[in-house]
């Protein structure tokens, strides 16, 4: 092995070891967030509900979306989300219409008590984002570089996905 293989050999390394780190990062940062969500449904005696279902009804908001549109904007995956939506119909957070256009899709959209839900949403990452800033662990330029780098990585992932297979 010459001495330039070895020099390319610790950089990539290096990048490797921080890359897996940050992705091992993502994903607790994720289940923090469904546990965070879970602890202020708690404190506030809501239990019907899930943390995921909560995040799906504050992504959903004032929007009238189908299942699909919600997995092509990334928030969910798979047969979750039609699980989970057909719950929240059930359970009065959802009203759902069935497409005149094409009658095998469904559209949904929050019912009051959904809103509700969205509201409590809303005011727990505005509080969060109050502690960031107020307590100096981030700052709009720091939260805006974290987002942009996040949002090189997914542009990456989805050109792979794409185009490799």
């Amino acid at each position: 092995m010459s001495m330039h293989s070895i020099i390319e050999a610790g950089p990539k390394q290096s990048f490797i070891t921080s890359y897996l780190d940050a992705l091992a990062l993502v994903e607790r940062l994720h289940r923090l967030l469904l546990d965070v969500i879970k602890d202020e449904f708690e404190r506030l005696g809501i239990l019907e509900i899930n943390a995921v279902q909560a995040l799906l009804l504050f992504n959903i908001g004032d929007n009238e979306v189908t299942a699909g549109e919600l997995k092509t904007r990334g928030y969910y995956q798979g047969s979750n989300v039609s699980y989970n939506l057909k719950k929240l119909v059930e359970m009065g957070y959802m009203h759902h219409q069935r497409s005149e256009i094409d009658r095998r899709s469904v559209r949904v959209r929050l019912t009051d008590k959904g809103r509700e839900i969205h509201k409590v949403v809303s005011e727990l990452f505005e509080r969060h984002a109050d502690g960031l800033i107020g307590k100096n662990v981030i700052d709009v330029e720091g939260i805006d570089d974290i987002s942009a780098s996040l949002r090189r990585i997914e542009r990456y992932w989805t050109d792979q996905i794409r185009y490799i297979y």
